[in-house]
């Protein structure tokens, strides 16, 4: 794969739209049977205890993807010929 990079001055932040998860989502995934433990923002301790009852009751499944989604957002600075067409 080929890439080319010109310089511009960007930043890279977390994405603070309306509406955004300001906090990080996690979730659990049971790699034997695909089932998972529903998302929750700001707090890991749901899925993890997911995973735990989950084995409880399926001794057999013991492995776990964990997932943790966070959303960022890249914004031109001043100067940056694309901040007047920023999107909102």
């Amino acid at each position: 794969m080929r890439a080319i990079i010109k310089a511009a001055e960007w930043t890279l932040g977390p994405e603070t739209a309306e509406g955004a998860p300001k906090e990080p989502m996690y979730e659990a995934e049971c790699t034997s049977c695909g089932e998972q433990s529903g998302c929750t923002e700001g707090e890991r301790l749901p899925a993890e205890v997911w995973a735990l009852k989950h084995t409880g009751s399926n001794p057999a499944h013991r492995t776990f993807r964990a997932v943790i989604t966070s959303f960022w957002r890249v914004s031109p600075v001043e100067g940056n010929p694309y901040r007047e067409l920023e999107a909102p």
